[in-house]
């Protein structure tokens, strides 16, 4: 193990600076209050998450499966003890252009780096006749509609730093056709597992965490953006006065997770793809080189590459400059913003190697317990830095 990692340094982000902070070590002999909570993390329960979602088909927006989404997810976090809340917005959207495909559809997306190697064609299954499985099909069958849209998140309260806050997200929204088991049933049940940790009643953290559940991600982050639109300017603002409460308190950075699961390589020459999950699998760590917040975004990457070598059990962590297309680059240009996936979204995700993006076939019995612990080691990942980085300890 390196050096670096034994020193395990964390960041805090205050005034739009990251400055280095010692990491909060157990005395001698002491349990290590974050193993014992990534310990806490269980591959049959994370399993579990992600099923109770595939109940709901592809939970595209603007459904009734959808709301009924929303509504289960609301259920489970508060079972856990997390408080919950909702954003309410209006989804409108202008009618597509003549001969446009539509977001999501694109083989290369903004912000990703330059494609090479084995590709296929990606896109957006539309058509209900590939889904074989007919009580899916008809499960998937109501349309989307414009109208009104909602998004649950719930929050851990700090002891001491309760006006400061790390955002954990996920995309709870799919499409394709299929039960959305990996975009973004894992990366929702991810972000829905450490909710359940964190909220346990031994645990408590110096600083807030707030575990959002996006919607409206597929059609552009609409969720995301109506999270931003209503609650930025109320950071850090106590209310009511003197109260020592903080509805929205200061982001010193947001994590987003993103399809978890599924990481067997390239396209074989013949576009085919290999059975298993590959012995080299790793956790891709993203933040948006070009954006105003790339230097602390790429230290908050590396503090969560940091955490995966001293606490992930399987497979390793890579940090990379290419964040897009998902709910964490509204955020990119006003805090720290990293996006943690099973691959590189613009040269892999969008070249073919995922072929289950977007499609009938992202199903739960598509994955094996291989795929599965690729999102439980992403969880064991993010939960270690943030309860770094929020100082988390356990009650005696």
């Amino acid at each position: 193990m390196r050096s670096s990692v034994l020193t395990f340094v964390f960041l805090t982000f205050i005034g739009g600076a990251a400055t280095p902070a010692p990491a909060q070590t157990a005395p001698a002999g002491a349990p290590d209050p974050v193993q014992t909570l990534v310990q806490r993390l269980d591959l049959d329960k994370y399993k579990a998450t992600v099923k109770g979602l595939t109940q709901f088909g592809d939970r595209r927006q603007g459904t009734d499966r959808n709301r009924a989404a929303v509504d289960w997810i609301e259920a489970q976090l508060r079972s856990y003890g997390c408080p919950t809340d909702r954003i309410k917005y209006v989804y409108d959207p202008p009618p597509p252009a003549a001969g446009g495909r539509g977001r999501g559809n694109t083989g290369l997306a903004v912000g990703g780096g330059r494609p090479r190697g084995d590709k296929i064609p990606t896109g957006v299954n539309t058509d209900p006749m590939k889904q074989p499985d007919e009580k899916l099909r008809a499960l998937n069958m109501q349309p989307t509609t414009p109208g009104p849209r909602e998004m649950v998140y719930c929050t851990k309260v700090g002891t001491t730093r309760p006006d400061e806050m790390y955002i954990v997200g996920g995309h709870m929204d799919g499409h394709g056709w299929g039960e959305a088991a990996n975009d973004d049933g894992s990366g929702t049940a991810l972000v829905m597992e450490l909710a359940r940790i964190f909220s346990a009643p031994d645990v408590q953290t110096e600083r807030t965490i707030r575990f959002a559940l996006w919607n409206n991600e597929e059609t552009g982050t609409q969720g995301a953006r109506a999270y931003i639109e209503q609650r930025q300017a109320l950071q850090g603002k106590e209310n009511p006065a003197g109260s020592g409460k903080y509805p929205e308190p200061k982001w010193l950075g947001m994590i987003q997770h993103d399809m978890m699961m599924f990481d067997h390589g390239m396209p074989l020459p013949d576009g085919t793809m290999r059975k298993e999950q590959r012995a080299e699998a790793d956790v891709n760590i993203e933040f948006q080189s070009n954006s105003k917040m790339a230097a602390d975004s790429q230290k908050l990457a590396w503090v969560l590459e940091a955490a995966n070598e001293k606490y992930a059990t399987d497979y390793p962590a890579a940090v990379g400059p290419h964040m897009t297309n998902t709910d964490s680059n509204p955020f990119m240009d006003l805090v720290a913003a990293i996006s943690v996936r099973e691959h590189e979204r613009g040269v892999h995700i969008g070249n073919g190697w995922d072929p289950q993006w977007h499609q009938p076939t992202d199903v739960y019995a598509t994955y094996t317990d291989k795929d599965f612990r690729l999102g439980l080691n992403a969880a064991q990942t993010t939960l270690s830095a943030v309860a770094g980085l929020t100082g988390a300890t356990l009650k005696k």
